[in-house]
């Protein structure tokens, strides 16, 4: 893929990616070297993406990275949750941070579905479970939320 072309994905798709590894690895670091790796893939020909699947494409590719990260090893030295729900409008930092104390499953499917806006299919073919699956998902997660946001009161 030529870099224009690439440039033009990092510009329009690049925050994106960047939601969601933040949303997997919780590391405002980390998230920035999946950002890096996911387009310095397509910038060296080792993924292609297809005309009008850009958006779904990224997300994956940026999801698998993480998942890998995760499983290289244990990581060390987080970023504490205060400075990672900096990063939201003041208005939603109890909701985010929240969403940040969800389980892994929970939370990943929060992030691409209501954040990222990708339909039930879309997160459930990203996560690679069946669309019930996300959706029990996000129910069993909404619970979560209003009892710690309730309790949190």
């Amino acid at each position: 893929m030529d870099r224009a072309a690439v440039l033009a994905l990092f510009d329009r798709y690049g925050d994106m990616v960047y939601r969601v590894a933040l949303g997997y690895l919780r590391s405002p670091s980390e998230a920035e070297d999946v950002v890096q790796e996911v387009f310095l893939k397509l910038l060296e020909g080792r993924a292609a993406v297809y005309p009008g699947k850009e958006r779904p494409f990224l997300a994956k590719i940026a999801v698998n990275r993480c998942k890998d990260i995760l499983r290289a090893a244990r990581r060390r030295g987080e970023v504490p949750l205060e400075e990672l729900t900096l990063l939201a409008p003041p208005e939603e930092r109890e909701l985010f941070r929240a969403v940040l104390e969800l389980p892994e499953k929970y939370r990943n499917a929060v992030i691409l579905h209501h954040l990222e806006g990708y339909s039930l299919r879309e997160t459930a073919r990203i996560l690679r479970v069946s669309p019930s699956a996300v959706s029990m998902r996000l129910f069993r997660a909404k619970e979560i939320l209003r009892e710690q946001i309730g309790r949190e009161r």
